[in-house]
């Protein structure tokens, strides 16, 4: 059984909930990564921003990525795996929440990401059609 922490690119880092949309493009373009944990002060997960994020809610509404609070761009809920899931776990929550990166935890420590195209390495071939088509009616 292949697990979460198997998949995952270790070494996720997180935007703080206090930081800016701007600081949240700069640290996804030094790590070369489309989506970002978001932290609390607690360290808590709150939230996954990804770069389209930025510019559907920041850019494309006219705001100011310098000032725009990285934390209002929290889902109402932070969906997570954990790092001892099975990949049809992680595929099944992915399915669920109609997401493509899931941040990984490992008693509620940030420990990596897991995205669609390590679920599709580690999965037979129709279950990752199932989660691409579910993805992309979303």
């Amino acid at each position: 059984m292949t697990t979460a922490r198997e998949m995952m690119t270790p070494g996720t880092r997180c935007v703080n909930t206090d930081q800016t949309a701007a600081d949240a493009a700069r640290l996804m373009t030094e790590l070369g990564v489309g989506a970002l944990p978001i932290c609390g002060k607690d360290d808590k997960i709150k939230g996954v921003v990804t770069d389209r994020d930025l510019v559907v809610k920041v850019l494309g509404r006219g705001r100011d990525v310098g000032s725009f609070p990285a934390g209002d761009l929290n889902q109402a809920e932070a969906v997570t795996a954990g790092a001892d899931d099975s990949a049809e776990t992680v595929l099944a929550t992915m399915t669920a929440h109609e997401v493509r990166r899931l941040p990984v935890i490992d008693g509620g420590r940030l420990v990596g990401m897991v995205s669609l195209s390590d679920v599709a390495k580690a999965l037979p071939n129709h279950q990752v059609g199932d989660l691409v088509e579910t993805l992309s009616t979303a």
